[in-house]
C-alpha cells in the first residue's frame, strides 16, 4: 500500500505523471550548501510507511516561514521540493549503531525516513526560496510574490 503522499504526488501505480519539482539547497551551520532533491536516489521500499515531520508554519509581511526540529539529519538528507502550491519536505534519519531490540528499555526516538507536504496559503517566488539547518532545526523562507494592484474592468454592453 502506497503512502498518502505518494498517492497525493501521483507516484502510485496508475497515477498521475510527475510534474516538475523545484529542489532546493540546504545549507548547513558552516554555510555549506548542499542540494537537497537529486530525485535518483530510492531511501525506502514502496511498502515502508515513513513518518510525519513536524512543523510549524507561519508567515511575516513579506514571507511565509516553516520551521522544523530535525536533529541528527545531514543536509545532504534533506530534499525540499516545490510542486504548484506544495512544499514538500523529506528526509531521513539514520541510527549510528545497531542495537537489539530487546536492550531497550525506551524507545521513543523516531529513526527511519520522514516527510510532510503542507498547501501554501499564497503564491510564493520559488526561485528565491532559501533553506538552512542551524543547531538541529531546519528554517525555510518562502519570499511572497507581490500582489500587483486591483484593476478595475469595465464591462461593455453589446448591442
Amino acid at each position: 500500500m502506497a503512502s498518502f503522499f505518494k498517492r497525493l504526488a501521483g507516484k502510485e501505480a496508475g497515477g498521475a505523471g510527475e510534474e516538475k519539482k523545484k529542489f532546493i539547497s540546504v545549507e548547513d551551520e558552516a554555510g555549506v550548501g548542499e542540494l537537497a532533491g537529486n530525485g535518483e536516489e530510492q531511501w525506502f521500499d514502496d511498502d515502508y510507511e515513513e513518518g510525519q515531520l513536524s512543523i510549524d508554519v507561519y508567515q511575516t509581511p513579506r514571507d511565509i516561514v516553516v520551521k522544523s526540529t530535525i536533529a541528527g539529519v545531514r543536509p545532504s538528507d534533506i530534499d525540499i521540493s516545490i510542486n504548484n502550491d506544495m512544499l514538500t519536505i523529506k528526509g531521513k534519519r539514520e541510527m549510528p549503531e545497531k542495537i537489539n531490540e530487546q536492550n531497550y528499555l525506551y524507545r521513543e526516538c523516531y529513526w527511519g525516513a520522514f516527510s510532510r507536504s503542507v498547501i501554501l496559503p499564497v503564491e510564493v517566488q520559488a526561485e528565491k526560496i532559501e533553506a538552512a539547518l542551524e543547531n538541529g532545526v531546519l528554517t525555510i523562507i518562502m519570499p511572497k510574490v507581490k500582489q500587483g494592484k486591483q484593476i478595475s474592468i469595465k464591462v461593455k454592453e453589446k448591442s
